[in-house]
């Protein structure tokens, strides 16, 4: 069969990959002129630091299956993110643990003490059922913390009030009684050594794969493939022909420095007045080499525009309803499958993203040796 994958990234690689491998042939097609899509790295020339263009991406999985997937095409080295948070004049210890609670309420309590102080002393056990963003904050922390570290935090990076998002988005934020300061908690984590296009151009490496770029996607592609896969804005397939979802999107402002800029990949900065929501310094994403020079990005977050590159779905009640229509829609449409952060409409990890991909091309083989019509959604976007 003749496939046609719409977007260069992980999903449009490991599906791509893996029916290749299967003995179909895979167009991938990507508008931009790399591929890797928001993973993609590359050397800084005047500094040899290994930089994510668009952004960190943190390698972290429990998914045997997945990290074993990702080390065939690269070798990934140890890397824990170890988030610092700059607010009211401090810097702090994220996510928020025994030593940012000890430091920022100028304490000395054992991982006991500190969990009774946060529960009798801090958090508001007025509220049973928390539904928002702020409900949540306010009986998981209480309001001195809550206000450090997540309010402003909060109301930049999505710009709106706390109390018009959804407590979902808190839960999966940890607070932990103990000096761990790992963000992530998996058992897999780590880089890959030479950048994420590398291991996608590894994945990509097939006689069965054709990679064009500087490529747009046109109508009349998909008449002359058998399947299309999707991972681009679930609504720009449709050309937005019942309105435009909801995204936030980045502006990354670059500054150089000679030397170590803040001593750590990630710095939050908490305060509403600060503009930006953090600064990436991208040695430290590399802590095998060794760089004089550092590139740094200052990060600001805003509402997407039409010809901004989206980042993170809203998903908030107006964008639910419209989302339902496009599903709609979607389910509609045959001979083609919509995958990955951007066709579903959803926050994905990069290993949920790859355990995706690899899922759907296990469910499309499966559905053309059974002769089956392949879905719209491998999985639902609801």
């Amino acid at each position: 069969m003749n496939i046609l994958l719409v977007g260069a990234g992980l999903s449009g690689a490991v599906i791509g990959r893996r029916l290749a491998e299967a003995g179909h042939n895979c167009r991938i097609i990507d508008s931009r002129s790399h591929i890797g899509g928001n993973c993609h790295t590359e050397r800084d020339a005047k500094t040899g630091v290994m930089m994510h263009v668009y952004g960190p991406h943190i390698f972290h999985t429990d998914d045997a299956e997945v990290w074993d997937y990702v080390n065939r095409f690269a070798t990934f080295m140890p890397f824990q993110n170890r988030v610092k948070s700059t607010t009211q004049g401090a810097v702090y210890s994220l996510p928020v643990n025994l030593l940012t609670i000890n430091q920022f309420f100028n304490r000395t309590m054992r991982p006991d003490e500190a969990r009774a102080f946060i529960e009798t002393e801090q958090a508001d056990r007025s509220i049973t059922d928390p539904r928002t963003f702020e409900d949540q904050a306010l009986r998981f922390v209480g309001p001195a913390l809550y206000e450090a570290f997540f309010k402003g935090y909060t109301e930049k990076q999505w710009g709106c009030s706390p109390r018009d998002l959804p407590a979902s988005i808190l839960k999966r934020l940890p607070l932990r009684f103990n000096y761990d300061d790992n963000y992530f908690f998996h058992k897999y984590q780590g880089m890959p050594r030479d950048g994420y296009t590398d291991m996608i151009a590894g994945i990509l490496d097939h006689p069965g794969i054709t990679v064009d770029l500087d490529t747009p996607f046109t109508p009349d592609m998909q008449a002359e493939a058998d399947h299309v896969f999707w991972s681009g804005a679930l609504d720009g397939f449709f050309d937005f022909r019942l309105g435009r979802l909801g995204y936030r999107t980045l502006d990354f402002e670059r500054f150089d420095y000679d030397g170590d800029y803040q001593g750590c990949a990630v710095m939050n900065y908490g305060d509403r007045e600060v503009p930006f929501t953090r600064i990436t310094e991208h040695k430290h994403f590399s802590p095998w080499e060794s760089h004089q020079g550092s590139v740094c990005y200052r990060e600001f977050s805003r509402a997407a525009g039409p010809d901004d590159i989206p980042y993170y779905p809203i998903r908030l009640v107006q964008e639910k309803a419209l989302l339902d229509d496009y599903i709609a829609l979607a389910e509609t449409t045959p001979g083609v499958t919509f995958v990955g952060r951007l066709g579903t409409y959803r926050y994905l990890d990069m290993d949920v993203t790859i355990r995706e991909a690899l899922d759907c091309a296990r469910g499309f083989l499966s559905a053309v040796a059974a002769g089956e019509r392949m879905p719209a959604f491998a999985v639902s976007p609801r």
